[in-house]
């Protein structure tokens, strides 16, 4: 309870270490890369025409559209409840796998992991509501480490059991139940943040003063100015947002879309759109190439070797000072610490790059990298070659999603 107690006053380790402890455990889904064969097989009994046309469709259509209703949400809502709710329906999700029969309970299944999906984006996003800014950097990496670790580790896991112990397809799934019971569990204990990016919410009167700029219209429409208020004022407060705060939120949106950040968003959402595409379908692929129920499956060694390679990645984009002119990215050790596969990050310490400069060039080579590696595994009539496109697809994904967020 000391201990507990002391991690609590630290101000930034204990939420970033429950928060870890969450992300290792949420991403270590032992059953993903069998999620094919087991619905093709005898456990759901369902045909890959159907899984290809009718289930899969349902959960790139719905997350679509929740997606950016719950990225509104996440802000006004203080990350925390979305961060439950992901975990409630990730459980859920394996309780439909595991004893939901029938093709509508799969459909469900479908549009129950897009919430899953679309609410990803409070995982990264609540750390920088609870601790201080000069923090960010360290506690980006230990959260990227922390989701990657367990995803190795699922996928590691599940490898050895399908290859050295032959476990069935559905204990696999009834393993990673347990599991994500436990980031159920933990989220519950994630602290509740006291503020948003766009929507500062305040205590009610005699709140704390905040500082929100304010731009300052006609001729120095370019400068801003610091308006100190009070957050009982121009927050939300008693559960409802004040008109202050709108305005201000709708500001501070406005300005992200009036910047530079423009492009990039703009890539991030069409290679995000290709990505979940492929993602989507490369099990089917697979199993058309070299069928589970005649082949070994290595399907979770494949996923274990794509995230050795996101290890590599880096994992902290900015100037430090929220300056979208200067973007600069720094290779941190600390998020490439627990694998061998961060060697090469390691090996560069802190490499800084002006991606004002050099952001274009980068997008344009790895974006016809990946594009190569589709080719390729469409193309291809070896399985080998096909785990190969796949590595080298989402280890370049994986790498300019970084540099982009």
């Amino acid at each position: 309870m000391h201990l507990l107690a002391k991690l609590e006053s630290s101000g930034w380790v204990y939420p970033t270490a429950m928060l870890s402890v969450y992300g290792f455990f949420a991403n270590c889904r032992v059953a993903e890369p069998f999620l094919t064969p087991y619905l093709i097989g005898p456990h759901k009994n369902i045909s890959a025409e159907v899984v290809t046309n009718y289930l899969f469709p349902i959960w790139t259509y719905s997350y679509l559209a929740i997606l950016f209703p719950v990225f509104l949400l996440t802000d006004l809502l203080r990350y925390k409840p979305i961060i439950v709710v992901q975990a409630l329906f990730l459980v859920t999700n394996y309780l439909l796998l595991c004893f939901a029969p029938g093709l509508p309970a799969m459909a469900f299944l479908q549009v129950n992991y897009a919430v899953v999906t679309s609410t990803e984006v409070a995982y990264f996003s609540y750390i920088y509501s609870v601790i201080p800014a000069e923090r960010y950097q360290r506690a980006t990496g230990y959260l990227r480490a922390a989701m990657l670790s367990g995803y190795t580790f699922g996928a590691t896991l599940g490898q050895l059991l399908v290859s050295l112990a032959g476990v069935d397809y559905f204990h696999i799934n009834t393993i990673t139940l347990g599991i994500v019971s436990v980031a159920l569990l933990v989220s519950v204990w994630l602290p509740m943040p006291q503020r948003g990016m766009f929507f500062q919410r305040g205590e009610g009167p005699g709140a704390a003063k905040v500082e929100v700029e304010v731009e300052v219209e006609g001729a120095a429409a370019d400068q801003t100015v610091v308006r100190t208020t009070s957050r009982g004022d121009a927050g939300c407060s008693g559960g409802s947002c004040g008109r202050d705060d709108v305005i201000y939120a709708g500001r501070q949106l406005w300005r992200s879309f009036r910047e530079q950040v423009v492009c990039w968003s703009l890539w991030w959402a069409l290679a995000t759109a290709g990505y979940n595409m492929v993602f989507n379908y490369v099990q089917l692929m697979w199993d058309h190439v070299e069928p589970s129920a005649t082949s070994s499956v290595y399907n979770g060694a494949v996923e274990a070797v794509c995230t050795l390679v996101r290890y590599g990645s880096p994992c902290f984009t900015g100037d430090g000072k929220g300056n979208s002119e200067y973007r600069e990215h720094s290779f941190s050790a600390h998020s490439c610490a627990l694998l061998p596969g961060a060697a090469a990050a390691l090996s560069a310490g802190h490499v800084r790059v002006t991606w004002t400069v050099w952001g274009e060039l980068a997008l344009g080579a790895f974006s016809s990298v990946g594009a190569g590696a589709v080719f390729l595994m469409a193309l291809a009539s070896s399985i080998w070659a096909c785990y190969a496109g796949y590595v080298l697809f989402k280890a370049s994904y994986m790498l300019l999603i970084t540099i982009t967020t």
